[in-house]
Formats: C-alpha cells, sequence, structure tokens
C-alpha cells in the first residue's frame, strides 16, 4: 500500500513565484471595487512546467476558499486581506507568509473603504514587469479561455473600538434623528 502525502497549502516555491498587481474598477454590480490579480511568473524553478504551475495555481484556489469562472456567481471567501500600515498583504491560509500586494493609495483607500476587493487568480504566467498593454491583453484572452478563476476577497471584521462610541461612530450626530447624539461622550463632542 502506498500514501501519497499532498501538503495543506501552497508552497514556499510557489509563493516566491507568484506575481500581483491591483487596480480599482467597475464590479459586477457596477460599484467601483478594488481587483488583485495574481499569477505566476514564467520563471519557475525546479524544472517546474506550466502543468505543474497550473496545478499549483489551482492548489492556491483551492486553499483559498475555491474560485470560480468569470460566468458564475463570485464566491465571498474567507476574510485573508490584512491591513498594515499601509501596506495590503494576502494570507493564503496553510501557509505561514503573508503575500505584499502592491498597492497605491487610492487602491489601498478603496479597499480600508470597502473591506474587500474581487481577487483573479491566472492560470497562466506572466511576468511582473508587464505594461498595461500586456496586462489587459493578458486579462482578455484569460476569460475567453476560462482560465481566470474568480473570488472575492474580504478584510476582517474589525473590532469595535472602545474609544468611539457604538451609536454614531463618533460623529457626534445620531444617525437616526440628525441631532446631536444623546449617546455620546465628551470626546465625540470635541474637533479633531
Amino acid at each position: 500500500m502506498s500514501v501519497t502525502l499532498t501538503p495543506p497549502g501552497p508552497g514556499l516555491r510557489l509563493l516566491v513565484s507568484l506575481a500581483a498587481w491591483t487596480w480599482p474598477g467597475a464590479g459586477p454590480d457596477g460599484r467601483e471595487i478594488a481587483h488583485i490579480l495574481i499569477t505566476h511568473t514564467p520563471a519557475l524553478t525546479d524544472g517546474g512546467t506550466a502543468v505543474t504551475a497550473e496545478d499549483r495555481m489551482r492548489r492556491l484556489s483551492a486553499c483559498l476558499g475555491g474560485l470560480t469562472g468569470a460566468r458564475e456567481v463570485i464566491p465571498e471567501l474567507k476574510p485573508c486581506l490584512q491591513l498594515v500600515g499601509d501596506r495590503v498583504l494576502l494570507h493564503i491560509p496553510g501557509t505561514s507568509r503573508r503575500l505584499r500586494l502592491p498597492t497605491r493609495r487610492p487602491w489601498t483607500e478603496l479597499v480600508t473603504r470597502t473591506g474587500e476587493a474581487i481577487l483573479l487568480l491566472g492560470l497562466d504566467s506572466l511576468s511582473q514587469s508587464a505594461g498595461a498593454d500586456r496586462l489587459d491583453a493578458y486579462l482578455d484572452t484569460a476569460l475567453a479561455t476560462d482560465r481566470l478563476p474568480f473570488g472575492r476577497v474580504q478584510l476582517p471584521p474589525s473590532a469595535p473600538r472602545a474609544d468611539v462610541c457604538s451609536t454614531c461612530g463618533g460623529s457626534g450626530t445620531d444617525p437616526t434623528s440628525g441631532r446631536a447624539c444623546p449617546d455620546c461622550s465628551l470626546h465625540c463632542r470635541l474637533e479633531p
């Protein structure tokens, strides 16, 4: 009897071979949402082939909770985005490391405001140095050939802050009546 053990998460080799891009754009409902594209770079080490790289990317999809094709309902994945200062990290279950995403301030602010992003996982390789035209062509081709699984990743739910009024959120205005918040402590009424 032989047993094949499969590691529960993607290996370090895959994590260091990933390329990532971020941009704001329209979501399925037309509202602005942050997008993340993750692909593997063309130069996988250890004699990796396109088939093994695709298998690794599919395992990554499974670790994230199972992404789906563009024509299906986009699944909501477990909260795996993390804000650390001005950096945004993607936590991949089964690994101890986080993938740092390339960001610009407006993209990070969009993620902070909405609490989520659309994750696109490219099954074909793309160099991190690819420009906008090459990236657009990659996305068009991957969509047309159903090689771009999607998912909705989220920030973890924020814990209520003890120093902010739970009724008005620190604005000093009752959201129901529009008047001064009756539950506010003094700190909500002070100007910043």
